[in-house]
């Protein structure tokens, strides 16, 4: 016998049928499509200038960003990466897939909680690419962990992005202190952060050893901001408030993708950048643009939309929990033989990471 939702025995009915009735009404697309589609274009700007402000203020050194706009961007960025895993993509993910959901009561998805496996899965995959990846590079180059930072040149000290100079030969962490106690202004401490070695094997060992660990995180992102962007698309009554908040937390992913691609030692003149700055970009218009071509038929709620958008989700935040937490927390903080001294700089770098995290987190009340 079919489901009746006006003729409910609450004694009787299975809470699956309930579930699945109610998200399987259709989208609430409800016009105002001339703010649908500026939607796209105000996403397009500002999400791509958010994105390529840190490669910028990293490539581009004569454009003279001051250190702690820099520092500001990288770490605020951190925090959002953070904040989007656990508030943007798991919490959606329990919602979709999850044990309370249609889908997680639902044949085979009933027999086991499914959504935390997927996270834990995808975290350990995206770990042991991280190790092997970092592994195959020690073993190509002859490189051993406890071996000291590799000196290019006298004066030169090279550690993972860092790269510290010092024209009288003097080794220099990033808290601008000489070993002979001088202090460095920042502007001298930003140009080495803009630096770049000119061996050519360290600038390929370092770029291999975090570009696959970036291109996993890029990815992540992108298939939540394809979701995001669908539904703004057919959004209902919200969509007054989802458009404000979602040009926000774009802008701020952006940043995080921004601050984590400026680390990584790409060869000068690369375009490889520029190009995913700007898929970046594009991958939420795109996604409103198509959302709206589909907004007579496209059901956000659907048990199909739900199980796709659920493994998309759970596999992204099991991905940016590895990065956030590891790849940018742990190495920068807590792994970093060169992390500065300097307690005013740590003081600026956990106070951004925290607003990040904590900002990101507060636009989950809404998207």
């Amino acid at each position: 016998m079919s489901f009746d939702p006006h003729n409910v025995d609450l004694d009787d009915v299975d809470p699956r049928e309930i579930t699945c009735y109610l998200n399987a009404e259709g989208n609430e697309y409800d016009g105002r499509l001339g703010a649908r589609v500026s939607a796209i274009f105000v996403i397009l700007i500002v999400s791509s200038a958010a994105t390529f402000f840190p490669v910028v203020a990293k490539r581009v050194p004569r454009l003279r960003i001051p250190l702690y706009v820099y520092l500001f961007a990288k770490y605020f960025g951190a925090g959002v990466i953070v904040a989007t895993a656990f508030i943007h993509l798991l919490d959606p993910a329990y919602d979709e897939i999850g044990p309370a959901s249609c889908v997680g009561m639902t044949g085979n998805w009933a027999l086991y909680s499914w959504c935390p496996a997927i996270v834990l899965t995808s975290l350990m995959i995206i770990f042991l690419m991280d190790f092997g990846a970092e592994r195959w590079v020690e073993k190509k180059y002859g490189l051993c962990r406890d071996d000291p930072e590799p000196i290019l040149a006298q004066g030169v000290a090279v550690h993972n992005d860092h790269v510290h100079v010092n024209p009288n030969g003097l080794s220099q962490d990033a808290t601008g202190l000489d070993k002979d106690g001088g202090r460095t202004d920042d502007a001298k401490i930003m140009r080495e952060l803009e630096d770049q070695s000119d061996d050519d094997s360290f600038i390929e060992r370092s770029f291999r050893q975090q570009i696959a660990a970036f291109l996993i995180l890029e990815f992540g992102v992108i298939f939540h901001s394809v979701i995001i962007g669908l539904n703004l698309g057919v959004s209902g009554d919200e969509f007054a408030s989802l458009y404000p908040v979602l040009v926000f937390h774009q802008s701020f992913e952006g940043l995080g993708i921004g601050a984590r691609m400026s680390s990584i030692p790409f060869k000068k003149g690369s375009a490889l950048p520029w190009l995913l700055c700007t898929a970046y970009g594009l991958t939420t218009p795109i996604s409103i643009a198509i959302g709206l071509g589909v907004r007579n038929t496209y059901n956000p709620g659907s048990y199909t939309a739900n199980v796709v958008s659920g493994v998309l989700d759970a596999i992204s935040a099991g991905i940016l929990i590895y990065t956030g937490l590891v790849e940018l927390l742990a190495r920068d903080f807590l792994f970093d033989p060169h992390r500065t001294r300097d307690d005013k700089r740590l003081t600026f770098m956990i106070f951004s990471l925290l607003l990040g995290a904590g900002i990101m987190a507060l636009l989950g009340k809404w998207a």
